[in-house]
């Protein structure tokens, strides 16, 4: 078995847990430019001590490159945690994130994130570089 495998994806309008990549169509080469990441745009997923998005993780693979250059890892480690079961605590971390990026050749962005419940999910998104 292998990890890809386990990976699910789907449409994040219509399931909670798919990461979206918030990023333009078209950038040119060796400008900074915006890229969010993040779960439950259209659906809100959970962020519970019992449910919620742990990281999420962003991938870019250049359409001529063999390989994946890894961008960036956010962890998500506050969820609401208290000692006193019946009432949440002070604090919680939203799964969504922003990076700027720099890009010299044309490829896919790809997205990962993992709930601690439902597994590894994945999108990507195609980007031009001019």
């Amino acid at each position: 078995m292998k990890l890809g495998d386990l990976i699910q994806s789907g449409d994040f309008k219509g399931e909670k847990h798919v990461p979206v990549i918030e990023a333009p169509a078209k950038v040119k080469a060796g400008e900074p430019f915006k890229v969010i990441v993040s779960v439950g745009k259209e659906i809100p997923h959970p962020n519970k001590p019992e449910h919620f998005i742990s990281w999420i993780q962003l991938f870019y693979k250049p359409f001529d490159g063999k390989f994946v250059i890894e961008l960036a890892k956010f962890d998500y480690t506050a969820h609401a945690a208290s000692m006193d079961p019946a009432a949440p605590g002070p604090a919680m971390t939203e799964p969504c994130s922003c990076a700027t990026l720099k890009l010299a050749k044309s490829g896919t962005l790809i997205v990962q994130s993992y709930c601690n419940i439902h597994g590894l999910w994945e999108s990507s998104a195609e980007i031009e570089v001019e």
